[in-house]
């Protein structure tokens, strides 16, 4: 059997006093460096591993993780991670860890930055957030850094000082395994990015994928691709006031669609009622695109997950906190491919 030591063991064979011994397991306080030695010399030879669930009980810490996130009333692709949120307390709540989730308004910057303000105020353990809007996301993790809380993001990477690591997939790959699919779909002729219902110029996610998707057919130099680039809202409406159907009509040789955002199903809807036959690929396994999917007017989804996302986030930050893991500087999840014969099988 494999002899379990104690702080008295320890002390003992080091001949040292357990409050040195307790000072160096801990890192705290002043040990002489002939007591170190001895003490670490001991640790080494008995291949002491600390008991770091034992050390947080017995210290009755509570550490508070915050996650924020868009309103998922506003925006269904994000309800899955308030299931993350419950299956992460499951897990983590009976070892000193409490979760708690914030909302704000997809379509608002200013909602994200002061529901940011409101987090930071609580003086958190760490924040994983989802920020959509990037020049307020850099101000935030200022903010955090100067007072020495912990950021991670998932969903959305934010390359700046701040942010300990992301946790979602390689976006610009995304985008260029949608042009594959594309290019598998119709051969040649002319495509449409739609981004619908974001701020692109404010939404790195969506320019990643945007560049990715391009970069596939300016490497790919056989084939014959015309590209247009738009930005919509839900109900249709483009940033210089024409409907989708004025763009369609203007551009009737469009065969394919890539629509970098959840709101899959705007396009596919607009595709149906107009009878378009456009082959269309897009993101997440939002009710709406499913029902799109089974009937044939999406071709395929890319599913991001975000339940595994924020679950995988707050997992980190956790263990990084109870534990001492080092925190990962990012984390890519699998891109998976959906079709209308395998979507169920994603569903939880």
């Amino acid at each position: 059997m494999i002899k379990k030591y104690t702080i008295k063991d320890i002390a003992e064979m080091a001949g040292v006093s357990k409050g040195t011994v307790d000072r160096v397991l801990h890192k705290r306080g002043k040990v002489s460096p002939t007591a170190l030695k001895k003490v670490n010399k001991i640790l080494k030879d008995i291949d002491f591993k600390p008991n770091p669930i034992a050390k947080n009980l017995k210290n009755n810490k509570i550490y508070r993780l915050c996650i924020l996130f868009p309103d998922y009333h506003e925006d269904s692709y994000w309800a899955p991670c308030l299931e993350a949120v419950k299956e992460f307390e499951e897990n983590y709540q009976a070892l000193g860890i409490k979760a708690e989730e914030y909302g704000y308004n997809v379509f608002l910057p200013e909602s994200f930055t002061k529901k940011a303000l409101e987090v930071i105020s609580t003086n958190p353990d760490a924040i994983l957030m989802a920020p959509l809007f990037f020049n307020e996301a850099k101000i935030i993790s200022k903010i955090c850094h100067d007072k020495g809380i912990i950021v991670s993001t998932f969903n959305n990477i934010i390359k700046k000082e701040g942010f300990s690591n992301y946790i979602g997939q390689d976006l610009f790959q995304s985008g260029r395994i949608a042009a594959k699919l594309l290019d598998t779909l119709i051969g040649k002729g002319h495509i449409a990015i739609i981004h619908v219902d974001e701020i692109v110029q404010n939404a790195t996610h969506m320019q990643q994928k945007e560049k990715g998707f391009k970069s596939y057919f300016k490497d790919n130099k056989t084939s014959d691709y015309k590209i247009s680039t738009i930005s919509i809202d839900k109900n249709f409406n483009l940033n210089n006031n024409e409907s989708l159907e004025s763009f369609f009509n203007l551009n009737t040789d469009i065969k394919g669609v890539f629509v970098t955002t959840s709101k899959t199903y705007v396009v596919a809807e607009f595709n149906k009622a107009h009878n378009k036959h456009l082959k269309i690929v897009g993101y997440d396994l939002v009710d709406n695109n499913i029902r799109f999917l089974k009937e044939g007017y999406i071709d395929f989804l890319i599913n991001q997950n975000p339940k595994k996302q924020a679950f995988i986030g707050l997992s980190t930050l956790a263990e990084h906190l109870l534990f001492d893991k080092e925190i990962p500087k990012r984390i890519l999840l699998p891109i998976d491919i959906i079709n209308s014969e395998n979507f169920k099988q994603y569903l939880e």
